[in-house]
């Protein structure tokens, strides 16, 4: 009998060895999950990565010009220069026509700045802004504090971005409480 039970054990072991141990469910739904988080964050990732590619692709379209505006604000200011130096109402038919030729450049340039999104800020009576003016001193005057009473060198913004921040005389208010301007800093 033993040569039988020997030969029976070998079989049910035989069977045993043939036919998988049953699969652990818990681990399989637990690797199952795991995968899944796992491509949901490759495609976050890769989404993130789209949104963030366009982002500066559209950053650097508006912004391309930027540094070439920079060497272009001088000729500008150069140009403003002139023509609050000229004389306005001359006899001469030549300081005419120059003054004249150089208030079609500066029209012409502020057109070709606006086309590509570059425009002039601090205008006298607008309020003072930190983000797009730089007040150079303040003064005593009629008018409400914070407003701008004079543009020194005006300022120019591309976009949402400050290209140069126009250098301002801000008022002060209160009348003529102080005799003399201030100068504040800006740090």
């Amino acid at each position: 009998m033993t040569n039988e039970a020997n030969a029976e054990q070998q079989v049910q072991d035989a069977t045993a060895a043939e036919t998988p141990a049953a699969p652990d469910v818990e681990a399989l739904q637990a690797e199952l999950a795991k995968a899944r988080d796992d491509m949901l964050r490759a495609l976050a990732e890769v989404e993130n990565t789209r949104r963030r590619a366009e982002r500066q692709t559209a950053e650097a379209r508006a912004y391309a010009i930027d540094r070439f505006a920079a060497d272009l604000l001088p000729i500008a200011d150069t140009l403003g220069r002139a023509l609050a130096a000229a004389p306005q109402d001359s006899a001469d038919d030549t300081v005419r026509t120059m003054v004249a030729g150089i208030e079609l450049t500066e029209r012409t340039m502020m057109e070709a700045f606006a086309r590509h999104g570059l425009k002039r800020v601090g205008a006298k009576g607008d309020t003072f802004d930190p983000n797009l003016h730089q007040a150079v001193a303040q003064a005593p005057s009629d008018q409400p504090a914070g407003l701008i009473l004079e543009v020194m060198q005006p300022g120019y913004v591309l976009g949402d971005r400050t290209l140069r921040a126009a250098m301002v005389v801000v008022s002060a208010g209160g009348g003529a409480r102080a005799a003399t301007p201030t100068v504040d800093v800006k740090v």
